[in-house]
């Protein structure tokens, strides 16, 4: 829950322009509705080129069919581990290029407490990701060293 004063001042929107991370809306379809300048950033796809296309804008064409069971199966249970795991999965640039995201959902539920939609709060990784896979290269190549130098014959 927010302060009053706080919520007073700051707007829904203004926040959703605001936050670093990609902030992306899809109803039950799969459909985009909210888009923000992050997820604009991330993706490469303008708000207008995004909104009202499917999720499979960014998801990889080999992973859409388990994303797209995974998905179904949310909106029919209204239930998701991943409001606290984060999911870290491939994504697709605008141009073509592979992305590493970090992402968390929250399910959107309407009056009658069914499941309207999910928001998505998505984080870049590729960096990172490409940063942990360099270091457990060079780990397996210094184990295969140490592993050489200690055997018969080895240089130790």
């Amino acid at each position: 829950m927010m302060d009053s004063s706080l919520q007073s001042s700051v707007e829904f929107e203004e926040l959703f322009e605001a936050l670093g991370d990609a902030i992306v809306v899809s109803d039950t379809s799969g459909a985009i509705k909210a888009w923000n300048p992050a997820a604009e950033r991330l993706f490469g796809f303008s708000q207008a080129e995004a909104l009202g296309k499917s999720l499979d804008l960014f998801i990889p064409e080999r992973l859409r069919e388990r994303h797209w069971a995974g998905y179904t199966r949310t909106m029919a249970s209204g239930e998701t581990r991943y409001s606290k795991d984060v999911l870290r999965v491939p994504a697709v640039h605008k141009d073509g290029r592979a992305l590493s995201i970090a992402f968390t959902v929250g399910l959107l539920f309407g009056s009658q407490r069914n499941v309207t939609g999910i928001v998505a709060v998505i984080r870049d990784e590729t960096s990172r990701f490409a940063e942990e896979r360099s270091l457990r290269k060079r780990l397996l190549e210094l184990e295969k060293n140490i592993s050489l130098e200690g055997s018969p014959g080895g240089s130790g």
